[in-house]
């Protein structure tokens, strides 16, 4: 029994950087109904941006709010710069201008700081502590209370305060929120921003687990599809449930399943993909379809 909480526990950990990821996705595709491939990129820089801040002698906890604001900054830049010009293109087009931007990304932070793995520093020590019988690290529970605590202030931003209610209209009702004086680019701008953000905190609690490198994402962001798609790809709360879910599903198997052991954990992840596509399309908090004829 104990062995199992230790694996749940682990796994909601793994399900907080999911979530976070997949959060950020959501954000993106409730905006203009576009899944962004390069979060996971956009991610990824901004953990090379906190990298380089603590290596050069700034506290983690500052370098931390002083990333996700440059990520926020960067968000709204590439809304602005890359994105707004084409907006109202095909889907197809905005498709591969993502597919385009990942792999501008992954190229660039290539070419800066290069591809040898780097050990990220973590302010969470790997010792563990006793908790009914069962061995958690603090670095597990850290990066659970840090997660929480985001996806909690996001919930807040976006369901509490005016700015928050003003993106969803803007998002869902974007004619209506124009006739009533909403500079609906700019909210779109700041779902960017946002994203971009609580991306960064995913990447930032993922690196000292997986190690920094310009790829370090390319895997995570399955686990965060496979998270919004379970959840329901328009549903914030979804998200959460669904990068959880996802994460103690993925941890557990891998613990218990002898054909998945390590190596196909990934496959847990696409095997959810597929099998919510099929039976259950829209997700748990989805939002059906409805067509008129």
């Amino acid at each position: 029994m104990q062995e199992f909480l230790q694996q749940v526990i682990s796994g909601v950990a793994s399900g907080g950087i999911f979530a976070s990821l997949a959060l950020a996705l959501v954000l993106i595709y409730n905006a203009m109904g576009l899944v962004n491939f390069a979060q996971g990129e956009m991610a990824m820089m901004a953990t090379f941006i906190a990298f380089t801040l603590i290596t050069r002698g700034v506290s983690y906890w500052i370098a931390f709010p002083v990333t996700l604001a440059i990520a926020f900054a960067g968000g709204i830049a590439i809304q602005r710069i890359v994105i707004r010009p084409v907006e109202r293109a095909p889907l197809l087009t905005l498709v591969i201008i993502t597919l385009g931007l990942a792999t501008l990304l992954n190229g660039l932070a290539g070419a800066i700081f290069g591809y040898v793995p780097r050990s990220f520093p973590s302010p969470f020590s790997v010792q563990t502590v006793d908790i009914l019988g069962a061995f958690f690290s603090f670095r597990d529970l850290g990066v659970i209370t840090v997660s929480a605590a985001v996806l909690l202030l996001i919930y807040l931003l976006l369901q509490r305060t005016t700015v928050g209610l003003t993106m969803r209209a803007a998002a869902h009702h974007a004619e209506a929120s124009r006739l009533l004086g909403v500079r609906v680019s700019w909210m779109l701008a700041l779902g960017w921003g946002l994203a971009s953000a609580v991306g960064a905190v995913s990447g930032i609690m993922v690196a000292p687990i997986i190690l920094l490198e310009p790829n370090m994402m390319q895997t995570i962001i399955i686990y965060a599809f496979a998270a919004a798609v379970l959840g329901g790809i328009e549903s914030p709360l979804g998200a959460v449930i669904g990068g959880l879910i996802v994460g103690v599903t993925v941890n557990l198997a891998g613990a218990y399943l002898p054909f998945v052991g390590g190596d196909l954990q990934l496959a847990v992840a696409l095997a959810i993909i597929i099998g919510v596509l099929v039976l259950k399309p829209n997700g748990l908090l989805g939002r059906p379809t409805v067509r008129r004829v």
